[in-house]
């Protein structure tokens, strides 16, 4: 990738880190917790899946050489503590969320490829990093998984996972496997978002 895509990629990662940690500390304010909570959830979202990557790859965690994610991190969780009421009416923010989502199965798919993993790996590290850490924030926030009952979400990012996966096997160019896995998935979710889609689920 050139300088300028590279500088793109990392506005919307930073943008991506923020909108996490904003929904984390929207779940702190829900959940009655203080402004610490709130930044602990705002925490978990939005770094989770990729500190769970980098451990499973074995290499060091991204935000400990990072203090600029851990900046938006902080300002997620104090905006989400401080403007709760307005960030909830924000319809928008369901977009943004998804975006990142998208945007976080690329990035860890490209991470793990760039360490020479295989097809299968890669669509697992993409995937983590776009939904491992909410499955942490719901955790220790005692919810139910959105994971788990979410209309397509997690389905969208390991899609997005695998067309990364797919163009780095067929030794396609990197900037165009990071656009169509991030259009993949985001596109596979705005249908949901809109359609109401979700995965069949068993009839009691």
């Amino acid at each position: 990738m050139d300088i300028s895509s590279d500088l793109v990629l990392l506005f919307a990662d930073r943008l991506g880190v923020f909108v996490f940690a904003l929904s984390g500390g929207i779940v702190g304010v829900r959940n009655d917790m203080d402004l610490f909570g709130c930044i602990v959830l705002a925490f978990l979202p939005a770094v989770g899946g990729g500190t769970l990557r980098d451990i499973l790859l074995d290499i060091p965690v991204f935000w400990l050489s990072d203090g600029a994610s851990l900046a938006c991190v902080l300002a997620g969780g104090v905006s989400a503590f401080v403007l709760h009421k307005h960030v909830v009416r924000f319809r928008p923010l369901r977009w943004v969320d998804a975006a990142g989502m998208a945007l976080f199965a690329a990035t860890g798919a490209a991470k793990t490829a760039d360490l020479n993993h295989s097809f299968v790996i890669m669509a697992i590290m993409g995937t983590v990093t776009a939904t491992a850490g909410g499955l942490l924030r719901d955790v220790v926030a005692n919810n139910t998984p959105l994971l788990l009952k979410e209309d397509i979400y997690a389905t969208a990012a390991l899609l997005g996972a695998c067309v990364f996966a797919l163009f780095h096997v067929l030794s396609l160019s990197q900037d165009a496997a990071f656009i169509a896995s991030f259009s993949a998935a985001f596109l596979l979710r705005a249908v949901a978002i809109v359609y109401g889609l979700s995965l069949p689920r068993p009839r009691r």
